[in-house]
């Protein structure tokens, strides 16, 4: 089958969103970098500068199931300028913080343009191009989302080893101005639902629930006690649930999403490959570091072998729209999980070759798999839905990826790095099953 072009419109109008969601992509990485010079500069201890990271990975999680309804009640287009704004001010606000305490405030602020931005980010893209070409534009974004956390640690290195922690924070200002102002000129314009309510008593159970789960996650990872917000973030999400079957159409998201079998098979999938995948990527550096005795820079040059790969991988979105998501969202998690093998047999000698190798094929896996499950998620989803589904993809990405961190970091405690990897390994596998449920070719679905 001839694929009709992607046209310079659509391609431009992904570098542009690509611009405004470089910025929230990158932050945590980026920030983690400089969070011991901001400790050394501030007088603080290690667990107090923490706040500086988890401040914002909660301000994210609550503010991301908003915007399924703030995009139906705004729109899109008011949406993407107004999270820009969010994150511009919070990030030249953290440049210029004079303690602890306000700099940790004004991440929560960045935190929230971050969740708006990066879920309207997927709807503003997915409406733009329509199901015969969502794959081959979310490639773009993609290959973005794999990069950012190897580039993050390298240019939050160089920033902080060449000057001041600050100007982190202050070079998102002009990425962030020129967005808004390429945004009102390219971004199309959609119709707000003016009658559309917030559903309040849902939020009100959903957001709570994220920020416990998200934080007792964060509190695994770092060896503290988790189990008390695990336990009350589960029985949230539960009573969310329940309200949101009672609440049906008008549920903050409503849960008939998941009656799409493509949508929860993408679902169970992101947030599986979140656990096995995502978690590596923290758990790579250490290894080098730790027990190839790198330093930090040259872990983070090694890491990057796994940008290489994605690169490699640009063609896979035309397969995706071609073909379906299945084969490819298969053949990527298996190649994740072969390449990560090699790290839990490696012994002291094991050529960085070798390794450097995997990581390219890591890299190239990984970006495979997740243009074609983030693509099948939005095949079957009519154009009101969008939103809805955004909000939710980037939610289990995220709690994905957070317990993905918590239970490597978890095994790499006791030093038994081998036994982390095969962990990831193992888990990649497990992601294999909700994959297999993924439509060879599902073209049927959104309206432009």
């Amino acid at each position: 089958m001839k694929l009709e072009p992607l046209g310079w419109p659509l391609v431009r109008l992904a570098l542009v969103i690509v611009l405004g969601g470089v910025a929230p992509l990158i932050d945590t990485t980026i920030v983690n970098v400089a969070l011991p010079a901001v400790a050394a500069d501030f007088g603080v201890g290690p667990t107090a500068i923490q706040w500086v990271a988890t401040g914002y990975l909660l301000a994210l999680g609550v503010a991301i199931p908003v915007t399924s309804w703030a995009t139906s009640r705004f729109g899109a287009s008011r949406l993407w300028p107004a999270g820009l704004a969010v994150f511009l001010v919070g990030s030249a606000l953290s440049g210029l913080s004079w303690n602890l305490d306000s700099l940790i405030a004004f991440r929560v602020l960045q935190g929230v343009g971050a969740g708006v931005l990066l879920p309207v980010l997927q709807t503003i893209l997915v409406r733009a191009a329509g199901p015969a070409k969502t794959a081959r534009l979310l490639t773009i974004v993609m290959l973005v989302s794999v990069l950012a956390p190897i580039a993050g640690p390298l240019v939050g290195g160089a920033i902080v080893t060449g000057g001041s922690w600050r100007w982190l924070f202050v070079i998102n200002v002009p990425l962030c101005l020129a967005a808004i102002v390429l945004a009102r000129r390219f971004v199309p314009v959609d119709s707000p639902l003016r009658g559309s309510r917030l559903d309040l008593p849902g939020l009100s159970l959903l957001a709570p629930a994220v920020v416990l789960l998200l934080l007792a996650l964060t509190d695994a990872a770092s060896g503290n006690g988790f189990v008390v917000p695990l336990g009350a973030g589960v029985v949230l999400l539960g009573g969310f649930v329940a309200w949101s079957l009672r609440r049906g159409e008008r549920a903050l998201i409503p849960l008939r999403l998941f009656a799409n079998r493509a949508f929860s098979a993408s679902a169970a999938v992101l947030f599986l490959t979140g656990l096995a995948l995502y978690g590596a990527l923290f758990l790579i550096p250490l290894y080098f570091e730790q027990e190839r005795g790198l330093g930090a820079f040259a872990a983070g040059m090694i890491l990057a072998l796994q940008g290489v790969g994605s690169l490699l991988t640009r063609w896979v979105g035309g397969v995706v729209d071609r073909v379906g998501a299945r084969v490819i969202a298969v053949a990527g998690i298996a190649g994740c999980a072969a390449a990560t093998v090699p790290f839990a047999v490696a012994g002291p000698s094991t050529s960085l070759v070798v390794l450097g190798a995997a990581l390219v094929v890591r890299g190239g896996a990984l970006s495979a798999a997740n243009i074609a499950i983030t693509s099948a998620a939005f095949t079957r989803l009519s154009r009101e839905d969008v939103p809805a589904g955004s909000a939710v993809v980037r939610l289990v990405q995220q709690l994905g990826g957070s317990a993905g961190t918590a239970v490597l970091a978890s095994v790499a405690a006791t030093g038994a790095f081998a036994a982390a990897f095969l962990v990831s390994a193992a888990l990649a596998v497990a992601a294999l099953v909700p994959a297999f449920l993924l439509g060879r070719r599902e073209l049927a679905g959104i309206a432009r």
